[in-house]
């Protein structure tokens, strides 16, 4: 009669370590290259992102020197003597311009005549524009 003998067979410890190195190293390899590749993925997208936003910032441009045209053509000196014409507006007549006193040169305006009040202590009862 045969017995049936079992085999009992030791580990080695050194093919569980090379096995433990080898593994640690596979998985940091793998995470080196999913960080590689999540790096490639933005790269992508950021590149995307950038030509959108070259492509916007040149239409602003485009618009900007527009309005800068349109401004300056609107502020043009002709065209609003001609927009004027349209309204009805003319030019005024030699009684109708009227220089205001405070703004003539040669301290003869209103200002002029307020400081000389002011230095001689005011007269009675007088009081500049504008005050209560």
């Amino acid at each position: 009669m045969r017995t049936r003998q079992r085999l009992h067979r030791d580990h080695d410890p050194r093919a569980r370590k090379a096995l433990a190195a080898a593994l640690g190293c596979s998985a940091l390899i793998v995470l080196g290259a999913l960080a590689a590749a999540g790096a490639r993925v933005q790269q992508v997208q950021l590149a995307y992102r950038l030509d959108a936003l070259s492509g916007e910032h040149a239409r602003l441009e485009g618009v900007s020197r527009q309005l800068e045209i349109e401004v300056a053509t609107l502020r043009a000196p002709g065209r609003l003597d001609s927009r004027a014409r349209q309204l009805g507006m003319t030019s005024p007549a030699r009684d109708q311009i009227r220089l205001a006193r405070e703004y003539v040169p040669g301290g003869t305006g209103l200002a002029a005549d307020l400081s000389l009040r002011a230095d001689a202590g005011g007269a009675s009862g007088s009081r500049p524009p504008g005050a209560r």
